[in-house]
């Protein structure tokens, strides 16, 4: 059974950076797709950013293109979300999810985590 953990959330300061971690077992992470989403009180889950199994691809919103770098290490099995710059509207709760393409849309994405908060205050 997939099991995927979040770590690295926290209440930080407008500027400042977070590095976010997701550890991953119960799966084969390498054949996986990883992608970060979140989700701000009131709204929608929304994408963030995705990267291919092999690291080779990745993508980004435009909300945070420029900001963030997701990148993977496929021998330890973690996925890695680098956030500069952070502003408060980067506020939310942070989800990694393993998938089987590379997608922004949530509904792709077939394993989830329990999420990390992230507060960033102005």
């Amino acid at each position: 059974q997939a099991q995927l953990v979040e770590s690295g959330g926290g209440l930080v300061q407008a500027g400042d950076s977070l590095r976010l971690s997701c550890a991953a077992s119960g799966m084969p992470f390498s054949r996986y797709v990883m992608g970060w989403f979140r989700q701000a009180p009131g709204k929608e889950r929304e994408f963030v950013a995705v990267i291919s199994a092999g690291g080779g691809s990745t993508y980004y919103a435009d909300s945070v293109k420029g900001r963030v770098t997701i990148s993977r290490d496929n021998a330890k099995k973690t996925a890695i979300l680098q956030m500069n710059s952070l502003k408060p509207e980067d506020t939310a709760v942070y989800y990694c999810a393993a998938g089987r393409t590379i997608s922004t849309s949530a509904t792709d994405f077939d394993s989830w985590g329990q999420g990390t908060q992230v507060t960033v205050s102005s």
